[in-house]
Formats: C-alpha cells, sequence, structure tokens
C-alpha cells in the first residue's frame, strides 16, 4: 500500500536510535537515549546535541531502559511523521512509571510547532528545545530535574553551532555530513521549515573547512555538504575581508584531499549556478550528483507553490547541468495532489519527469502543514483517493526510469567508496558511485574505506552489482 511517504529512495529516514563508539577515556555519570526521525539535518543535530550533553557529563546508550533522558528529534514536513513521533512519545511516557526519574524532551522541528500541545495538553514530554536552542538544553535539563516544565523555541538570526564538534553517532568512520547553513528564505508555499527553523543563515566557512579536515584526518573519506538550499550559502567576514560563496566553499572542500570526496543537498534549482558546475566538472573528487527537486511539472502549480521558476525554465535548468555534466545523477522531489491539481497538471509531472529522467526521486502526496502558506491561502481540494492514485502513476513511471538508468550502467566501470558490507550477504561490500548508485560486489580483500575500480555485471532497479577490476 502506497504510504503518505513513499519509500522509493526515500530521504526522509524514520526514528533511528545512535549512540558513538564506545569511548573507553571518558567516563558518564548519566546517559542519553536519541531517536531522530527526518531529513539529513536533524540527524546531524543530534550530533550537535550529543556534543552538547557530552559536556554535561551525558554518555549516549542504544538502550532505552538505562537512559536518564531520552530525547526525540522531530520532523514536521509530513503528517506521517509527527503521527510517529507522537506515538513514540506515548510509549516513552508510559516507560516513566517503571523510571519515575526519567525525563523526556522533544527536540527540532515539531517542538517548535506543537509546544503547547505536547507540554501541557497532552503532558508528554519534560522539555521542548528548538533547532536554535541546543545550547540551552543544560539549563533546561537541570530545570526539568527539579520538577519543572522546560521549554526553549526561540528561533536565531545567528546561530549555526559552526564551533561546536558533533559527535558522530551513525558512525560507520567512511561518509559524514557537514552543516554548512541553517535555515531557509524560500518560502514555499507548502513547506514548514522558515517557520521551524528561522531564516537563512550560513556558517563560517574555515569552521566547515577545519571539520572536513578533521573527519578525513580521523579517516572518513567522504563529507555530505548540508543546507536547505546549499546554492544560496554565502559568508562574509565580520571584517569584510572575504566573501566566501557556495562554489568557493565547495573547491575549499575539494581541496583538503583528493581522497576526500565531496556531496552536497539540497539545491533549488533557481539558485544552483554555472560557477558551481564547473566547479564540480574540475574536481574529481566532487561527486556528479546533483538532487534538484522538481516538486510539479505545471507551470501553474509552482506558482501557486511559490517556487519561482517555470517548467520550461526547470527544463532548461536540466540540459544545462547535463552539457556541463553529461554523466551527472540527477534526483528530485515530487509532491502529488497539491491544491487545485487537474488531470493535465499531474499529466505535465509525468511529462517532465520523461524528460528528466531521474536516477533518484523522493515521492509524496501532498499533506497540508499547519501554518504554511498553503494552508493559509489554498483549499486541499484534492481527494486523498485522487492524491494516492496520482501518485502510484509517479512511482510506477519512475521505477521504469531508474531501471532504465541502472541498465545502462552494465558493463560500464566506476570507482566505488567501500561503506561496508552488503546487508544481504557478508561476502560481499557496498559502496556508491559518483553518480550516488549504490554498487555491490564480492569482499575479496578489500576493507571498508577503500576506493575500489568495479565493473558492473548486472543491476536491479535500485542496485549495481559487479565486480572489482584488478
Amino acid at each position: 500500500m502506497l504510504d503518505q511517504i513513499t519509500k522509493v529512495h526515500d530521504e526522509t529516514r524514520q526514528g533511528e536510535a545512535f549512540a558513538p563508539a564506545a569511548d573507553h577515556t571518558q567516563t558518564y555519570n548519566k546517559k542519553f537515549y536519541i531517536e531522530s526521525y527526518g531529513c539529513a539535518m536533524n540527524f546531524n543535530d543530534s550530533e550537535i546535541v550529543a556534543s552538547i550533553l557530552n559536556q554535561e557529563g551525558f554518555g549516549a546508550t542504544r538502550n532505552m531502559e538505562e537512559a536518564n533522558l531520552i530525547l526525540v528529534n522531530t520532523c514536521s514536513i509530513r503528517e506521517k511523521a509527527e503521527q510517529t513521533v507522537r506515538k513514540r512519545l506515548t510509549e516513552f511516557k508510559s516507560a516513566k512509571k517503571n523510571n519515575p526519574g526519567l525525563l523526556v524532551g522533544i527536540l527540532g522541528c515539531m517542538a517548535e510547532r506543537l509546544k503547547a500541545q505536547l507540554l501541557e495538553e497532552e503532558k508528554l514530554v519534560d522539555l521542548v528545545v528548538g533547532p536554535d536552542a541546543y545550547r540551552s538544553l543544560p539549563g533546561l535539563i537541570a530545570a526539568a530535574e527539579t520538577g519543572h516544565k522546560s521549554v526553549n523555541v526561540l528561533l536565531s538570526r545567528e546561530e549555526t553551532y559552526g564551533d561546536i564538534s558533533p559527535v558522530r553517532l551513525d558512525n560507520n568512520g567512511v561518509t559524514s555530513f557537514v552543516s554548512i547553513m541553517r535555515g531557509c528564505n524560500n518560502m514555499c508555499s507548502f513547506c514548514v521549515v522558515p517557520f521551524t527553523r528561522g531564516r537563512e543563515r550560513s556558517r563560517d566557512a574555515h569552521s566547515i573547512v577545519r571539520e572536513a579536515t578533521e573527519l578525513f584526518n580521523n579517516g572518513y573519506r567522504e563529507v555530505t555538504l548540508l543546507g536547505q538550499n546549499v546554492d544560496s550559502y554565502y559568508w562574509t567576514s565580520d571584517d569584510d575581508s572575504e566573501t566566501v560563496t557556495f562554489a568557493m566553499l565547495l573547491e575549499k572542500v575539494a581541496l583538503i584531499h583528493p581522497l576526500l570526496r565531496v556531496r552536497f543537498s539540497t539545491s533549488h534549482p533557481k539558485d544552483i549556478t554555472d560557477e558551481v558546475l564547473f566547479i564540480m566538472a574540475k574536481y574529481e573528487n566532487i561527486c556528479n550528483y546533483i538532487h534538484l527537486p522538481v516538486q510539479s511539472g505545471s507551470t501553474r502549480i509552482l506558482q501557486l507553490m511559490n517556487r519561482t521558476y517555470t517548467r520550461e525554465w526547470y527544463m532548461k535548468k536540466v540540459e544545462r547541468i547535463r552539457e556541463i555534466l553529461p554523466d551527472c545523477g540527477l534526483s528530485t522531489d515530487i509532491i502529488c495532489g497539491f491544491c487545485t491539481e487537474t488531470e493535465e497538471d499531474h499529466q505535465e509531472t509525468l511529462e517532465i519527469m520523461k524528460f528528466a529522467r531521474y536516477d533518484l526521486a523522493y515521492m509524496y502526496f501532498y499533506s497540508e502543514r499547519p501554518g504554511t502558506l498553503a494552508a493559509r491561502r489554498f483549499q486541499d481540494d484534492v481527494p486523498e483517493e485522487v492524491k494516492k492514485r496520482r501518485l502510484a502513476e509517479v512511482v510506477e513511471l519512475h521505477r521504469s526510469h531508474s531501471l532504465e538508468s541502472m541498465q545502462q550502467d552494465v558493463g560500464k566501470t566506476f570507482k566505488v567508496l567501500v561503506e561496508g558490507t552488503s546487508k544481504r550477504s557478508d561476502a560481499d561490500l557496498f559502496g556508491r558511485n559518483d553518480q550516488n548508485k549504490v554498487i555491490v560486489f564480492p569482499k575479496e580483500h578489500y576493507q571498508k574505506g577503500d576506493y575500489v575500480m568495479v565493473e558492473v555485471i548486472s543491476c536491479t532497479s535500485g542496485t549495481l552489482i559487479g565486480k572489482a577490476v584488478h
């Protein structure tokens, strides 16, 4: 059955509990357990929170029963994500009966949006902390320990956490995220992010390069630069002597070392520039892969969404990417059943998919988010069964394109960064190529973190299967 978030290469991850590898040099008096939901930004935020808590004597645990503090880092982008979080908070509330001193807190986007309900009406949590207030966690925890409800959801125009070294919770030791900016200025009418994460601000470029360098020196071989819209990254030093654009930042990170792969997400079509594309073409270690959300193939719907581009403009941008980067992998976001969407609008979305032939896609049907411009201005008037039918058609078309894309790679040889052992067989390794496609191949003598040239010999719709070329 189609879900509200269709998991065909789905970036909206469900809740995962994290703990770093054991640190035998540090003794912690208390333990915290954290689950993260939503996008990569949320998972990166959890690593910032872990760093702050470590300084306060809290160590991470994967065992909820031994925790003194349970935190849920939340997402408000889809209704289903909120429903899942509410269910988990109810379960944690029940767990407090057997552990009276246990504190439960909610972090992130949902915290900012539903603070009153969660604290007072439903009494599911003891503390509520918004995305810009993580530095206040120690004080909020201390207050909650005395029985006071604690809340800080104030948004900031300056906070980037640039001076905090994240604790790598989801640690494979090979790939990691580096946040380069926070917030968003693009008021897409369907999106709650500007209201839950605040205005756009860029992190100090030197702190970004320093963090990426430390990761490489610690054995990591790939970093993904994160932002709601990385292409609008623009940092100016306090004395105005230095200005860094996203293209310049991308080059700075690529120059750390040729063995450090660089990816980035997410791009807004209106902001990705030729300068960025030429920098990608210049450096072999910048991956040829761009996430370019289209949302809809209809210019009329795009205008209602406040996406600031037309169908024709987007198609020219795709053509320009492929002109400069002929082998660039391309992925997208698509929303089905936005307010007033007609069958003609839907057909235009299918047509633009046939034009772009995306390698990966994140596909949803529209769910109205309270507080957004669309919720205030438009009626959510497309019946749910129509939304689901249109989504099914989008998914089916994308799967055919994805399979065709995979089949075209059979016989080709790619440089693969090994990320670990295949989930299906201990005898196989897996990694990704430049275009972000997963490749599985026999382990032989290769190890995690190695670069291996792999010839593709077969495929499925989601995975390339190959053998190492000696």
